[in-house]
């Protein structure tokens, strides 16, 4: 695969976050994904890792050089602390870096930061204007918050998993860890909120709190409210947007294509590329709510017309009638598509062994101060003696924590 051409990236005075300093205790998804996409913004991120391994994610799926792939896309812009938080010296360390610190991004279970002496309570002593994200399984309050919870308990308890597959079948998973996902990005929406009420009105920092089961319900649209008006409980729908016609995955002569003919107009721009101006023009589908009513009509009328069809002349047919049509892409397909290449979602990153590797773009795109992919993700400890140096530490001091084993 051609690799794109690197750009270089902008200072980081020019970046929006630029100032801001960030301490992640968090491992893993949820919490570092949110360290990540401040970063991508100019935050200064110092990543406080275990120094037996590090982050587990370091050697999660996909390995190259002995390190995860994920691992260089989750953690670049970041500086490495490897910190042993068990001990009392590494704990005081600890405060020490947070209490310089704008914000605080963890996603341990409830109850073991304060077990470390490193609760909000204890924090906010030495730095009242701390912004301390928690992101968690349940919570940090209610009957399960001690409960053990990952993205995927957190998608079924939140809805998501009844909703995805076929129906009368076994849920499945959509494919990636999207219940970390959706934390941590209502996590980074709470930490910017959070920062611009205590700029704007002063005060002291917060906690922001973030369910992992709270987060995917949140996008869930009208899922509850179905339910307390009319007692419906909304039901899985495979392919198809339920309720909302045509709308659904239809297959080519060599592949899949979704195509949206929801809209009333176009509708009838559909049925009319399709060659079948009888269903376009029928007053009992000029709205969607006949068109539901007879949606699997419409749907076999769709399919028997790209079925004889490949996937390209589906598109460009589509296309050429205005009517939302796409193709179900792959990793291959991203990578050579050259709208994706257009929009600087397809960016070049160099590993400490010199390899290059093509990663997702930055977004939100900002086309004032946009992000910058700075630095690569860091080897374990990397900057472990420049924060601590930057803390007040000598050489001697640094060298007899790592030696008792306290920091790598």
């Amino acid at each position: 695969m051609q690799h794109p051409t690197p750009r270089p990236p902008l200072p980081s005075s020019s970046l929006p976050l630029a100032g801001l300093r960030v301490v992640e205790m968090g491992q893993l998804i949820a919490g570092p994904f949110v360290g990540k996409t401040l970063g991508d913004f100019g935050a200064e991120v110092i990543k406080i890792e275990p120094p037996q391994g590090g982050d587990p994610l370091r050697t999660w799926r996909l390995m190259q050089d002995g390190t995860s792939v994920w691992w260089q896309v989750q953690s670049r812009n970041k500086r490495s602390l490897a910190l042993d938080l068990r001990t009392p010296e590494g704990q005081d360390l600890a405060r020490r870096l947070i209490a310089e610190a704008d914000v605080l991004v963890e996603n341990f279970r409830p109850g073991a930061l304060e077990g470390w002496g490193l609760g909000y309570e204890a924090l906010s002593t030495l730095n009242p204007g701390l912004v301390m994200l928690r992101i968690s399984g349940y919570g940090q309050s209610g009957p399960y918050r001690d409960r053990p919870g990952f993205g995927m308990i957190g998608e079924a308890m939140g809805g998501l998993r009844h909703l995805t597959g076929e129906p009368d079948r076994v849920p499945v998973r959509c494919g990636v860890s999207i219940g970390d996902t959706l934390a941590a990005l209502h996590g980074v929406i709470g930490v910017l909120t959070a920062l611009y009420h205590r700029k704007a009105n002063g005060g002291p920092g917060q906690v922001i709190d973030v369910a992992l089961h709270e987060a995917v319900f949140n996008c869930m649209e009208s899922l509850l409210p179905e339910y307390s008006a009319a007692g419906v409980v909304r039901q899985p729908g495979g392919s198809a947007l339920p309720g909302i016609a045509p709308s659904n995955a239809y297959r080519c002569a060599d592949g899949v294509v979704l195509v949206a003919g929801n809209g009333d107009s176009i509708f009838k721009r559909l049925m009319h590329a399709i060659d079948r101006d009888d269903l376009g023009t029928d007053p009992a589908l000029a709205q969607n709510a006949g068109r539901v009513a007879r949606v699997a009509e419409i749907d076999a009328a769709i399919e028997a017309w790209t079925l004889t069809r490949g996937v390209d002349e589906v598109l460009a047919t589509l296309t050429a009638a205005d009517v939302p049509v796409g193709k179900v892409y792959t990793a291959a397909d991203i990578a050579a598509d050259p709208h994706y290449q257009a929009r600087d979602m397809l960016l070049t990153q160099t590993t400490h062994e010199g390899r290059t590797l093509t990663v997702p773009g930055i977004v939100p795109k900002l086309l004032g101060t946009p992000g910058a992919l700075r630095t690569p993700a860091p080897r374990l400890g990397e900057d472990t003696d420049a924060v601590l140096a930057e803390l007040g530490l000598s050489p001697s001091q640094v060298a007899a924590l790592r030696e008792r084993g306290i920091v790598a």
